[in-house]
């Protein structure tokens, strides 16, 4: 049977097509309600009958260079052209510049890559390469962190998505994060250290691999930790012989206004996971970078882990092609340099709402929480759940051409890295105006 598709499509019939043979993740099924999206360009998306969103959350936090940007699409063309695909035994010219370009950014002697197809396989096979080189069996992560929905990955995720996917591998030891679940502010820098000490006291340094962070917080509510943190952490794993394992597949690639968050505390990681961003999401790629220690730990011993897609040419193109987009027009600066006018947003929202009980950026990377008391905190949803307030808002977003994240108690804001400031204050002009309704709910 042909495919039709000489004649264009409405939203209602694309989206009813879309349910009637597609399935959709982390969904009821029966109570889908996407948006249909039709085309996109620079920080906008469009519908098939015109209508303009403002992507505020740059898809999943990964279209940071925007939408539509012909250099990217015209490296995937030309590497189409070229070669499509060679099995990951093969070594191509793409594959060595991408890898040779990715040394140069990255933080300190992070200077070999393995490549995936995305974040989940990049931490599945972070796993893997520590307890290889260390010979150890456990992996310490912390409660609010998301890593991916493989079974790995999802066993290291902290969060209640984790919960109807147990049980998962064996080995994953939690220790204690640097916000807790209602608090307006981190708990204190040596609070949390000491948290982490206890855990490797209590379950043995020589049995521990690694110690797995994300380096910000994402869709658990971009937790920025605080001065000192990430520096203790790296400080702990030197001195007990384990391995540090930054996961940056949300905040690298000038997310926060360098080229990963890492980057803001001078730190290096033993391992670095990667996607995202890596191609903006034009492409599916991945990858986890390693210390020179430990690729040459693997030069006379076998790595059992593998892809059929691993540097796959396409990918890696999209990827060389969008590096080069952030050098060119200076999208990380950009980042850095919107990241007081964000700040300087989500204050006056602050001010103005008494809905409003936090907010938290770096760079491009923020969330507003929103609560019905500051004091005492009282969040606008309950730990995992919703709320009718939190709904409206979301309908009142999607109705007036915002699309932001809004998970819990919080509104993301993470736009495209390429976004000015005019767009940047559309869309909180918008968000402005939706925050009347949690307005409402305060001290009920």
């Amino acid at each position: 049977m042909a495919i039709e598709s000489a004649t264009a499509m409405t939203s209602a019939e694309i989206v009813a097509l879309n349910r009637a043979h597609t399935f959709f993740s982390w969904s009821v099924q029966g109570a889908l309600d996407p948006i249909a999206i039709d085309r996109a360009e620079g920080v906008y998306l469009y519908t098939p009958e015109g209508q303009r969103i403002l992507d505020f959350n740059s898809q999943l936090m990964s279209v940071n260079i925007g939408h539509g940007d012909r250099r990217v699409i015209d490296a995937i063309t030309e590497q189409a052209l070229k070669l499509q695909y060679v099995q990951p035994a093969f070594a191509t010219e793409i594959r060595g510049r991408l890898g040779q370009k990715l040394a140069e950014i990255l933080p300190g002697d992070l200077d070999k890559v393995f490549f995936t197809l995305g974040g989940a396989e990049a931490i599945e096979n972070a796993i893997k390469f520590a307890r290889h080189y260390t010979g150890k069996p456990k992996i310490l992560a912390r409660y609010r962190a998301y890593h991916g929905a493989t079974l790995g990955a999802m066993t290291l995720t902290g969060d209640p998505r984790r919960w109807a996917n147990e049980p998962g591998i064996v080995g994953v030891v939690r220790y204690p994060d640097t916000h807790r679940w209602g608090e307006a502010g981190p708990r204190p820098v040596a609070e949390s250290l000491q948290g982490l000490e206890d855990v490797i006291r209590y379950e043995g340094a020589h049995t521990i691999a690694a110690v797995f962070l994300e380096t910000i917080v994402g869709t658990n509510g971009i937790l920025i930790p605080p001065d000192g943190y990430i520096q203790g952490v790296r400080e702990i794993c030197d001195r007990n012989g384990i391995l540090m394992v930054a996961d940056e597949v949300m905040a690298g690639f000038g997310r926060t206004g360098k080229w990963f968050a890492i980057d803001h505390w001078d730190t290096v990681p033993d391992l670095m996971t990667m996607a995202k961003g890596l191609t903006s999401s034009y492409l599916p790629l991945g990858a986890v970078a390693m210390r020179r220690p430990i690729a040459e730990a693997f030069e006379s011993k076998m790595f059992y882990g593998g892809l059929t897609y691993s540097s796959h040419p396409v990918s890696l193109a999209a990827s060389l092609a969008t590096i080069r987009v952030y050098e060119e027009d200076g999208l990380i600066e950009n980042a850095a340099r919107l990241d007081g006018v964000m700040r300087s947003h989500h204050q006056r929202l602050a001010a103005k709402h008494p809905s409003v009980g936090a907010t938290r950026n770096l760079g491009l990377f923020g969330i507003l929480d929103l609560v019905r008391r500051r004091d005492p905190w009282t969040p606008l949803t309950p730990f995992n759940g919703t709320s009718d307030e939190m709904k409206a808002i979301g309908k009142y977003l999607r109705e007036h051409g915002v699309y932001c994240m809004i998970a819990n108690n919080s509104i993301h804001t993470n736009p495209p890295l390429c976004i000015t400031e005019a767009q940047l204050a559309e869309g909180f002009e918008v968000i402005d105006a939706a925050l009347d309704i949690a307005d409402q709910a305060v001290g009920g």
